[in-house]
């Protein structure tokens, strides 16, 4: 019975020993008597009991490494910290076994040395605004060296970039100083371009105006002109019409007779009023005025006056 259980023992290990089940993603690597024989891929794989060992076991898949925060110098003789995250794969399973002792610390150290280079060669400024150089530097110089190890560096990521916080206090003090620059010239841009407006505006009102007595002017000239014609036309009828009246039967009579009233109205005025005249000195004469004032009414009675 003990030599039955010893043998079912034996049999389980042996098994064990000869079936391998490799997960996806992952790649072991068999050395058969102490030398490098075979990677395994996954999936159930068998191997050698007691004479091939899985000497390394790889994860294939995308690996992040925290770098650590160190100290660089720029080329302003600025210290900065810099705090990053590197992503690689391995790609050579026997070359990551085989190829460094530790490819991790080795990458680790590599790109601390190329960060502290790269930052080396540009002043504080540029640092903020060059991170994707910064990074893909670092990437660059990383991927050549790691091919030796079986490491594929896929991208670099700087988390933070510390000044020093005498520097923190120099910057904000440039910022708020820029940041009331931009606010002195923004309220220097609106008050010329308040009087400008203003300019334009009295410009404009100004023109408004002068347009508006023109305009007037030019409408109180056509209505004084239309007025006088209105008059002038009127006038020529009424006196179309006195010449019509005087050439009817009784016409003539009827201006001497009005005529007559005439100068009557006006001697009798002579007594009310303190008016200075100049009369004739015989009152006969009256009767020579009336007849001249006819003679001059035949006249108009005759010729009728000439359209303008």
């Amino acid at each position: 019975m003990e030599i039955a259980l010893v043998l079912l023992v034996i049999a389980v290990v042996f098994v064990a020993k000869t079936f391998k089940i490799v997960p996806q993603q992952h790649a072991w690597v068999v050395e058969r008597l102490g030398k490098y024989d075979r990677t395994l891929a996954p999936g159930l794989k068998l191997v050698v009991p007691f004479i091939d060992r899985v000497a390394y076991k790889h994860s294939l898949k995308e690996i992040p490494l925290d770098v650590p925060s160190q100290v660089c110098i720029t080329r302003d003789n600025t210290q900065l910290t810099v705090d990053g995250i590197l992503y690689f794969q391995v790609t050579d399973p026997m070359r990551a076994s085989y190829g460094s002792s530790d490819y991790v610390g080795a990458i680790t150290q590599l790109a601390q040395t190329t960060l502290r280079s790269v930052i080396g060669k540009m002043e504080l400024d540029k640092t903020f605004e060059e991170r994707e150089l910064i990074n893909a530097a670092v990437v660059s110089a990383l991927d050549e060296a790691a091919l030796n190890w079986g490491v594929k560096v896929l991208r670099y990521e700087i988390k933070d970039l510390t000044p020093p916080t005498e520097i923190l206090r120099a910057m904000q003090a440039q910022i708020t100083a820029e940041r009331e620059k931009r606010a002195l010239i923004a309220a220097s841009e609106g008050r010329r371009q308040e009087q400008i407006n203003i300019a334009t505006g009295e410009r404009e009102a100004f023109i408004a105006r002068s347009e508006g007595e023109k305009q007037s002017q030019i409408n109180n000239a056509q209505g004084e002109a239309a007025a006088i014609t209105s008059v002038a036309a009127a006038t020529a009828d009424a006196i179309r019409q006195i010449a019509a009246a005087i050439r009817e039967p009784g016409g003539e009579a009827a201006v001497q007779l009005k005529v007559a009233e005439r100068a009557v109205d006006a001697f009798a005025q002579l007594a009310q009023k303190n008016n200075s005249l100049i009369v004739p000195s015989n009152l006969s004469e009256v009767s020579a005025l009336i007849g001249s004032a006819m003679a001059v009414m035949k006249s108009a009675a005759v010729e009728p006056p000439r359209p303008r």
